[in-house]
C-alpha cells in the first residue's frame, strides 16, 4: 500500500523514491510513502487562500463548536486508531496518551470559546486612557494571522503532536499544514482522513505531507508560522533558514531536552514521596519506550540514599514486561524503528564515558510474544554517574529512548545547580511533602524550566505526572528546549493573532471592539434593556435610571443587614488621618442601591445575573450625595444549547456606571446576565 498525502483538496501519491513504514515490533511492512511531485508552493497558497478566509470569518464560539464537534467525532473512531498505533511499538497505555490525549485538546481548545469573545478577533486586555479628557484612548484587538500555520512534528506523537497544535491554530482562525515524522506517519494520515471525510472543517483547513519536507520553508511568508517539535540540532538548522530571517516568519521551536526528576531530602525510603519518586521514575522510563521529550533524563537523588534508589529502581524495571503491545501483559512495546534503536545505542555509548550501566542490558531483552531479531525492542536502561560535577556528558547527551541516568546531590542548592546544567529544559519535578523545599527548587531553577511539577501525597491520585504537559498550560522551554511555547490555553492560541494597538475617541473604539468603552456615546432605549431579548441588544443600549439621595439612615440600615460595621462607616470621630471628611456610605450599598435602580423586576427574557466583574468604587459617597445610574450593554457573547430541551441564551454584560450629582462616577462594574433568545419568548 501507498500513504498518500493531502494537498489543495485532493488524496495524492508522491512520486519518485519511497520510504518503507513498518511495523516496530514485527519488522512486517505497513506502507511506502513520498512526497515527490507535491508543489509545496501551492499548497502554502491554498491553506492562505481557501481555508484561511472562512476559518476567520467564524467567531470565537463558532470555532470553539467546529472543535468539539471533531472531537466527538474522532472519538467514535479511537479504536481504529489503537490498532494502528500498536505498529509503532506504543502499549495501550502509551497509544492513550497519544490518542486520547489528542482529542483531549481539541476539547479543551473547544472550551475557549466561553473566554475569547464573540467575535472573529480578540479584545486583549483593558482600554488605555491616552488623554487628559477621556476623549482619545487605546485598546488592542488580535486578528488571526492571514497565513498558514506549517507544523513539523517528531515521530513519537503521530497523533497528539499534530492535534495539540492544530487545535490551537483553528482555535485562532488559521488553517494547518501537518508534515508528521515519516516512521509513523501512517497514523497520522489515518485520522487525517477522518477529519477530511467528517466535514467539519472547512476545505483549505488542513493540508498532509507524509513523506519528505525538504523545499517547504522555501515558500513561506511573513503571515505563516512555523511551529517544530523533535531534536534541538535540527530545530535550530530550521529556524536558521534563510526565507523565515527574510519575512520574519515566527518560528516555535519545542526540543527534547534533558529533564530532570529530583527526589526532595525529606523523601527519605518509608515515605509516600518516595514511594511516588520510584513509580514516578520507572514509569517516565518505561512509558512509550521512553520515547518522549518530556522524559526524565536526569534523576537526582540525596547523596546518602543514592543505593537505595538505585535498588528499589531496579526492582521496578525488572518486573516491566516487554514485548509486542499487542501481547497480553506487556507493558513496554518496541522503539518506533529500528534506525530510533541504533541512534539510542550511540548516544548511550557517548553517555557511558561518564556513567556506568546498573541496570539493563542495551544488545539483548527478555521479550514476549516478539522476536528480537525483528522488532524494535531495547531494555529499559539505568545508567549511575557518581559525580555529575566532574562528569558533565549527562547533562549534554540525550539517549532518546529508556534511558535515564542516576546521579547524586549534596544539598538542594546543588540539586538546583545540577538541573540548570540541562541548559534549559521542558520540565523538572522534586518529589517532597516540604513546602520549603518545594518553593526553595522552584524558585532556584524556574528560569530554566518551561514547567515545574510538585509531587506529594496531597495531589498523587489526581496528578497527570512528570511527563505530561496540558493542554490549558504552556507547553515548552528555555534554552536547549527550544525557547518557545506551545498549547497553554488562550496564551497558545494567541500565538497566532497579531496583536494591533487601536487609538481614537470611545465611540470609535467601541464600534471597532464591539465592546462598549466608557465615555462613549450610547443610545437610551424605549423599553428596559432587562425586557428585551439577546437579539434585541445592541451594544451601546443603555439605561439611565432615577436617582437616589444617600442618608445617614441608609448606612445604619445596610451595616445593621451586612454587619459591615466598619470605622469608616459608622465612627466619624475615627476618621482623622484617612482620606474620609466624614461618614462615608459603604461601597456595597452604593452597587446594591444601583441595582434596586437599574434592575425592572418583571419577568421578561433575563433569567439570571450569575457575575460581577471589575468592581470598583472609584470616589466616596457621603449622606446628601445624590447617585444614578448607566446601565449599558457592554458585550454579548453566544452560548449554544446543551441539549435539545436547554433553553436558547446568550451571556450580556452590563457596564453599571454609578455616578454622582456632579456626574463624576463612584463606583463601576459589569454584571454577567443571562438573557432568553427570541425563539424561547
Amino acid at each position: 500500500m501507498q500513504l498518500e498525502n493531502y494537498a489543495q483538496g485532493q488524496w495524492v501519491k508522491g512520486s519518485g523514491k519511497q520510504a518503507e513504514l513498518v511495523d516496530a515490533s514485527t519488522g512486517e511492512l505497513i506502507a511506502t510513502t513520498s512526497s515527490g511531485g507535491l508543489d509545496f508552493g501551492d499548497m502554502l497558497r491554498y491553506a492562505r487562500t481557501v481555508g484561511g478566509p472562512p476559518l476567520r470569518r467564524m467567531t470565537f464560539p463558532e470555532r470553539g463548536r467546529m472543535l468539539k464537534a471533531l472531537a466527538l467525532y474522532l472519538m467514535e473512531r479511537k479504536e481504529s486508531y489503537y490498532q494502528l498505533s500498536y505498529r509503532t511499538g506504543a502499549t495501550k497505555a502509551d497509544s492513550w496518551v497519544d490518542i486520547e490525549g489528542g482529542i483531549g485538546n481539541l476539547f479543551a481548545n473547544a472550551s475557549l470559546r466561553r473566554t475569547l469573545g464573540n467575535m472573529p478577533f480578540y479584545v486583549d486586555g483593558d482600554p488605555i486612557k491616552t488623554s487628559k479628557g477621556g476623549t482619545f484612548i487605546g485598546h488592542h484587538i488580535m486578528v488571526p494571522k492571514e497565513g498558514a500555520a506549517i507544523h513539523i512534528n517528531a515521530f513519537n506523537f503521530p497523533i497528539w503532536g499534530m492535534l495539540e497544535k492544530v487545535a490551537v491554530n483553528w482555535m485562532a482562525g488559521v488553517p494547518a499544514i501537518v508534515k508528521p515524522a515519516t516512521v509513523t506517519s501512517y497514523l497520522t494520515a489515518a485520522m487525517v482522513q477522518d477529519i477530511v471525510a467528517s466535514g467539519i472543517v472547512p476545505e483549505g483547513a488542513i493540508q498532509l505531507i507524509c513523506g519528505s519536507a525538504e523545499g517547504l520553508l522555501d515558500h513561506v511568508e511573513q503571515q505563516d508560522v512555523v511551529t517544530f517539535t523533535g531534536s534541538a540540532g535540527t530545530g535550530r538548522k530550521l529556524k536558521a533558514h534563510p526565507r523565515l530571517i527574510e519575512e520574519s516568519v515566527p518560528f516555535n521551536m519545542e526540543a527534547d531536552s534533558l529533564n530532570a526528576i529530583v527526589l526532595g531530602p525529606d523523601a527519605v525510603p518509608g515515605t509516600e514521596e518516595y514511594d511516588l519518586f520510584i513509580k514516578e521514575v520507572g514509569r517516565e522510563i518505561t512509558l512509550k519506550c521512553g520515547q518522549r521529550c518530556t522524559g526524565a533524563r536526569r534523576i537526582l537523588v540525596p547523596e546518602n540514599v543514592l543505593e537505595d534508589v538505585r535498588i528499589a529502581l531496579g526492582k521496578r524495571l525488572g518486573s516491566t514486561v516487554i514485548g509486542d503491545p499487542r501481547a497480553e501483559g506487556v507493558r513496554m512495546g518496541a522503539l518506533a524503528g529500528k534506525t530510533q534503536r541504533e541512534e539510542v545505542r550511540r548516544a548511550l555509548k557517548e553517555l557511558m564515558q561518564g556513567s556506568q550501566i546498573v541496570f539493563g542490558d542495551p544488545e539483548q531483552v527478555a521479550l514476549t510474544g516478539a522476536d528480537a531479531a525483528k522488532g524494535a525492542f531495547m531494555s529499559p536502561i539505568l545508567l549511575h554517574n557518581p559525580d555529575p560535577w566532574k562528569n558533565q556528558v549527562s547533562h549534554n547527551v540525550e539517549a532518546f529512548g529508556p534511558v535515564s541516568t542516576l546521579m547524586p546531590y549534596r544539598d538542594l542548592d546543588d540539586a538546583v545547580a545540577l538541573s540548570k546544567l540541562g541548559k534549559g529544559s521542558l520540565v523538572a519535578t522534586i518529589a517532597t511533602y516540604n513546602d520549603a523545599y518545594a518553593q526553595q527548587f522552584v524558585w532556584g531553577a524556574a528560569s530554566h524550566h518551561g514547567r515545574m511539577l510538585v509531587l506529594n501525597r496531597d495531589m498523587a491520585k489526581e496528578n497527570t505526572g512528570h511527563g505530561s504537559p496540558l493542554a490549558t498550560l504552556v507547553h515548552g522551554g528555555p534554552g536547549r528546549a527550544g525557547g518557545g511555547e506551545e498549547m497553554g490555553g488562550k496564551r497558545g492560541v494567541l500565538h497566532y493573532l497579531q496583536r494591533t494597538a487601536i487609538q481614537g475617541s470611545p465611540t470609535t473604539i467601541t464600534a471597532l471592539t464591539q465592546q462598549y468603552q466608557q465615555g462613549a456615546r450610547y443610545t437610551e432605549t424605549e423599553r428596559h434593556t432587562f425586557r428585551m431579548h439577546f437579539e434585541e441588544l445592541q451594544v451601546g443600549d443603555t439605561v439611565v435610571t432615577a436617582k437616589h439621595t444617600v442618608t445617614e439612615a441608609d448606612i445604619h440600615n445596610f451595616a445593621n443587614v451586612s454587619g459591615d460595621n466598619f470605622y469608616a462607616h459608622m465612627d466619624a470621630t475615627s476618621l482623622e488621618g484617612t482620606i474620609f471628611t466624614g461618614r462615608v456610605a459603604h461601597g456595597y450599598f452604593v452597587l446594591s442601591k444601583a441595582a434596586g435602580l437599574f434592575v425592572d423586576p418583571k419577568k421578561g427574557p433575563v433569567l439570571l445575573n450569575y457575575g460581577l466583574d471589575e468592581c470598583r468604587f472609584v470616589k466616596p459617597v457621603y449622606p446628601g450625595m445624590t447617585i444614578g445610574v448607566r446601565f449599558t450593554v457592554k458585550e454579548k457573547i453566544d452560548q449554544e444549547k446543551k441539549s435539545p430541551e436547554d433553553v436558547a441564551k446568550g451571556i450580556v454584560k452590563f457596564l453599571v456606571d454609578v455616578y454622582d450629582e456632579t456626574g463624576e462616577t463612584v463606583a463601576i462594574a459589569a454584571i454577567l446576565t443571562m438573557v432568553k433568545k427570541l425563539d424561547q419568548a
